[in-house]
């Protein structure tokens, strides 16, 4: 089992340090620094090694972190007619459960099990039992001071947070023992990462129970939430030994990673036969436009179904959610103060709202794959004059696409704030408006920027830039680290008008000088 385990963290590491190494090359002037032969240079071997390792911390606890404070613990700041303690047991309960079957380890098909156990012919039971058994140890390594630390703020005893952790892996590996069962007696194989019909309507469901019901005062009573959790550590020891009894590994693994080898040879192509699937096959789209003004609005029309439509159904959840919220007021007049504060010094947190539903990614992607991968091979379209004035055509587009659920946000805001007492100074009303508009602006100008001051794709559909992953890891961070602030409406409403507007007039003016030597098809 040692030597399993040896290997098999040899080959993962390997693999996750060439990764490495294969990304500092390709960040521009510092590619240029570093040696061709980079990956047989000691120190940055020794370097990627640390980050490497650095890399298996982050995802040990830091990403449990995340996990417990956006999925759990956030959303069960805003049930104020619940308890605490009952609402964040009863969140986490049901992630648990989603959790045990969208993601036990046992049936996620990775390159680094296709590399051991077809390709090395490692013994199949050793290396899934091992990899299993530590995939459970980081779980639970994981969750352990997430629990002491939001577990006990929230009024959990310390021994239920102590045990729960365990719990959790109990769960996956009862999980795990009833998807082999299944195997033994019908022949399927569950594979993780294609999830059939039946699992996403209980992934739904599951959700649903979640986080619905305490927004009504309705959670499950603190003793049947934790006698819910503690079923399962019974319940996970018959499923290790059913997990360890098991004798078809090499078969159920054979079929499992069947598509890796073939998806090592046609993943270049999966992005781009993904976006040729969005444009609509309808023969009658057509434009009385001229220029790029028809290229445009050609392309908006067949990409409909990715721009404007999943902007409208983003409108239309948060037009729901608004309604939600005013029929939560009248049914609940004692909970008006409390929501009164979320539009008056929530408004930071609706920066990273905003960052998850701006299109702007989608976009320039569909941009590349299906015209400007082609387009750029002609030296006319790299003409100054054209790049710009398509990038100004582009702008006008995205930014009205990303204004319809800003709308309905903004003006969902300004109602709630109403509906909840008001405030006595009327221009708090305006900010939040503009304010949210200004971020849809932000982000629709952000992303397009940097898609032409970056381009960060071949000719053959690679993303192969360094610093575009930079930007859109930091972009991200910055969006994340606006969810601590707590700030009056007018102060950062004010402030955030200042600097989309001023953010959008240095972008433009980025553009207008480097946009004709960067937009152009990486080798």
């Amino acid at each position: 089992m040692l030597k399993t385990l040896r290997i098999s963290f040899s080959l993962k590491n390997t693999y996750r340090v060439n990764s490495i190494l294969h990304s500092l090359k390709q960040i521009p002037l510092l590619n240029q620094l570093l040696p061709a032969a980079i990956y047989q240079v000691g120190g940055f071997k020794i370097f990627a090694n640390v980050l490497s390792a650095f890399w298996e911390l982050v995802t040990i606890f830091l990403f449990k972190f995340l996990y417990f404070f956006l999925m759990v613990c956030a959303p069960s700041e805003l049930h104020f007619m619940v308890p605490a303690r009952e609402s964040f047991l009863h969140i986490l309960l049901f992630l648990t459960l989603i959790g045990s079957y969208i993601n036990t380890k046992l049936f996620n098909p990775t390159r680094d099990k296709y590399y051991a156990m077809i390709l090395r012919r490692m013994d199949a039971r050793s290396y899934t039992l091992v990899n299993f058994g530590y995939a459970l140890l980081k779980i639970a390594a994981g969750f352990l001071p997430c629990m002491l630390l939001f577990g006990l703020e929230r009024g959990v005893p310390l021994w239920l947070c102590l045990l729960i952790p365990f719990c959790v892996t109990g769960i996956k590996a009862a999980s795990a023992a009833c998807s082999l069962r299944d195997y033994e007696k019908n022949g399927r194989v569950r594979n993780e990462s294609h999830l059939q019909k039946f699992g996403w309507l209980l992934i739904t469901v599951l959700l649903a129970l979640a986080y619905f019901p305490p927004t009504l005062g309705i959670v499950l009573p603190f003793n049947v939430s934790a006698l819910l959790f503690l079923i399962w550590i019974p319940a996970g020891l018959v499923g290790f030994w059913r997990v360890a009894a098991f004798r078809y590994y090499r078969e159920i693994n054979q079929e499992l990673l069947s598509p890796v080898a073939a998806q090592t040879d046609t993943m270049k192509n999966v992005d781009k036969t993904v976006s040729q699937m969005a444009i609509s096959s309808d023969s009658s789209i057509t434009s009385r436009k001229r220029g790029f003004e028809y290229l445009n609005e050609l392309f908006v029309r067949r990409h409909r179904k990715i721009l404007w439509r999943s902007s409208l159904r983003i409108a239309a959840i948060c037009v729901l959610l608004s309604c939600g919220a005013l029929l939560l007021i009248a049914m609940q007049p004692g909970i008006r103060r409390d929501i009164n504060e979320i539009p008056l010094t929530w408004l930071p947190y609706f920066t990273f709202i905003m960052y998850l539903i701006n299109r702007g990614t989608g976009f320039t992607k569909a941009l590349f794959m299906n015209c400007d991968h082609s387009l750029l091979t002609y030296s006319f379209f790299k003409r100054p004059d054209f790049v710009l004035k398509l990038f100004q055509i582009r702008l006008r587009e995205i930014m009205k696409i990303n204004a319809v659920p800003a709308l309905v946000i903004g003006a969902g805001l300004c109602l709630t704030l109403y509906a909840s007492g008001g405030t006595p100074n009327p221009l708090n009303y305006v900010v939040l408006l503009v304010s949210v508009l200004a971020m849809s602006l932000f982000f629709s100008i952000h992303y397009l920027t940097i898609y032409y001051l970056l381009q960060p794709y071949t000719a053959g559909t690679e993303m192969k830039s360094g610093t575009y992953r930079i930007v859109m890891i930091l972009t991200y961070g910055a969006c994340y680290a606006m969810m601590n602030l707590r700030l009056p409406t007018l102060l950062f409403g004010g402030a955030c008008i200042a600097f989309c507007t001023a953010y959008s007039i240095v972008a433009c003016i980025l553009v207008y000088k480097f946009a004709p030597r960067t937009f152009r098809l990486r080798a």
